[in-house]
């Protein structure tokens, strides 16, 4: 399936191909427990992944390692994906950003990120 998904200003934009969406993934790390959001539980390579945004529209925050790359639009400050620690390049998308998924219907499993 092709999923297309934006931040809430639309500054930022980006599509990819996946099978149908059956469930999501949280993680407890300090980033995403305050993020809150319903992620990806498969990651998309950064070939796969197409991205558009404004300029200056997507900012990044990393901290410990900095291999984790945190994206959000600098507009409206939505987080639609980021590059992950376990596989770096490759990302993990906010479902709650995809047009079509209703992620309160969503079962999840939980990354123990706080351990790493």
């Amino acid at each position: 399936m092709k999923y297309t998904g934006s931040c809430h200003c639309g500054s930022v934009t980006f599509e990819f191909e996946e099978q149908e969406i059956k469930s999501g993934l949280r993680c407890n790390c300090s980033v995403c427990q305050k993020k809150g959001a319903l992620m990806s539980a498969f990651t998309v390579s950064p070939e796969a992944m197409n991205i558009n945004a404004a300029e200056g529209a997507l900012a990044t925050y990393s901290f410990g390692s900095g291999t984790a790359k945190h994206h959000f639009c600098s507009r409206c400050g939505i987080y639609p994906f980021h590059q992950t620690l376990r596989k770096p390049g490759h990302y993990r998308v906010n479902l709650g950003c995809l047009e079509g998924v209703d992620t309160t219907k969503l079962p999840f499993d939980v990354f123990d990120g706080a351990s790493l």
